[in-house]
């Protein structure tokens, strides 16, 4: 099986891991979104349609309508009304209602006026070109532009965390297969001390008491591994979820055969504007500030006035174009639309405020957690300093721990030693050698929390 590299583990995390393609479809998402406040400045068009049943009909005479003619008058050159007139030739009026009465009329049947309209169908496109509208359109489409920033800065992020969460379970691994091959060496030496201390035990030269604190420390030696053996595995399957694989995908890693060598240079001074930029989780919430000034300026466009061009072909059936005739029947109609605010009580302009307060409250966000980037720098350093130094007094105390168990097994074997004494020195080894492995992961670990923190991972 092919050993996997670190650079390998990171590149499956960042193209499988189901966080990350998360955060990539909130981007896609942004994207969307900042399209579609784009095309709130082209024109809507829209249609509408209707039906509605009515159960009467319209029916504009309640009866026959009797209307009075008009004839011509040669010698006025005007039309008169055509009236009854009295022996005296003057017109005659109704004595019940005191108006004239008329010689002749023209009749309006009741049925003429009346309207079938119990089945409507009614329609309309509309077109809609905003003018101005108070900045909202432009603070709506800058209010997308950041929000898409912040996906991006977002999706960057998580990149971030998976990959220092990738080194961290990466080196965990390694971590655990040295100590599972420290765990095999002390069993060895257990098992050796526990096979000369039986030989001397039958030529007389060792106690029973000696026997059983050996085989007690044998026991403890494969207990020991078979911890770190289950832990290995768990490890392993930890990794593989991190990378989008499955948690049973058995593979070898690069650095368990061969290790590259630990670098234990002094952390060097950063300068804290470069980092405050390059940090992403700042650049969320700067973005967010930017956003919170877009809402700034789409509360103050509620108390400006605005502007609309408008459109329309409507048409029905039946149609008040042609005397309510059953077919369809429409025309065109263009305007514009203003709309001023006036009054509203101090509404929109306290929620203009709470926007502008919102602002001011991110601001302060940002200047907190800036402080505590700055906390979180230092002490990286500190912590690689301090890895770096144990890391030096590891190497010493195992070149001791080394010397100390050869001197006591050599004294045990010309028997100036006891057993106890090869115990505590195998003991100490073991401790040595556990404290190199810790102190060299751990370097490792502080690199690269150190470029975590100061926003220089490569991801």
């Amino acid at each position: 099986m092919a050993s996997v590299s670190l650079d390998s583990c990171r590149n499956m995390a960042l193209h499988n891991n189901k966080l990350i393609r998360m955060a990539r479809e909130n981007v896609k998402g942004a994207s969307l979104l900042r399209d579609a406040a784009r095309s709130a400045y082209l024109p809507g068009i829209d249609f509408t349609g209707t039906y509605m049943y009515n159960q009467h009909e319209i029916r504009l005479l309640g009866e026959d309508a009797k209307l009075p003619t008009m004839s011509f008058d040669p010698t006025t050159m005007s039309y008169q009304y055509n009236l009854v007139k009295g022996p005296d030739g003057m017109p005659i009026k109704d004595p019940s209602s005191g108006n004239y009465i008329p010689s002749e009329v023209a009749i309006i049947p009741k049925e003429a006026m009346t309207y079938d309209v119990h089945n409507v169908f009614a329609g309309a496109f509309t077109l809609t070109q905003p003018v101005y509208m108070g900045g909202q359109i432009r603070a709506l489409n800058e209010i997308a532009g950041f929000g898409e920033k912040i996906a991006a800065a977002m999706q960057n992020k998580v990149m971030q965390e998976i990959v220092y969460s990738v080194d961290e379970a990466y080196w965990t691994v390694i971590s655990l297969k040295e100590k599972k091959l420290l765990a095999e060496s002390f069993v060895n030496l257990t098992d050796s001390l526990e096979r000369n201390v039986k030989a001397m035990l039958e030529e007389g030269v060792a106690t029973k008491s000696d026997l059983l604190a050996v085989e007690v420390r044998a026991n403890e030696a494969k207990i020991a591994l078979v911890k770190v053996n289950n832990g290995l595995s768990l490890s392993r399957m930890a990794l593989a979820q991190l990378c989008g694989l499955p948690a049973q995908t058995q593979f070898e890693l690069e650095d368990e055969e061969i290790q590259n060598p630990v670098v234990t240079e002094k952390p060097l001074t950063a300068n804290m504007e470069d980092v405050y930029a390059r940090r992403q989780d700042l650049e969320v919430v700067r973005q967010t500030i930017n956003m919170l000034k877009g809402k700034e300026k789409l509360s103050l466009s509620e108390m400006l006035p605005k502007v609309a061009l408008l459109g329309a072909y409507s048409f029905s059936n039946p149609n008040v174009i042609d005397g309510f005739k059953r077919k369809f029947g429409g025309g065109f109609s263009v305007g514009a639309a203003l709309t001023v605010p006036i009054w509203h009580w101090g509404g929109d302009y306290r929620r203009y405020k709470a926007a502008k307060t919102s602002t001011t409250a991110q601001r302060l966000l940002l200047e907190d957690l800036e402080e505590k980037v700055q906390l979180q720098v230092s002490q990286a350093q500190f912590s690689l300093d301090e890895a770096g130094k144990t890391y030096e007094m590891s190497l010493t105390n195992l070149k001791k721990a080394d010397e100390n168990l050869r001197q006591a097994e050599l004294g045990f074997q010309e028997g100036v030693l006891t057993t106890n004494d090869v115990l505590m020195a195998q003991t100490a080894w073991l401790s040595a050698n556990s404290e190199k492995i810790d102190a060299e992961i751990g370097i490792r670990l502080c690199h690269t929390y150190l470029s975590k923190v100061l926003g220089t991972m490569e991801y």
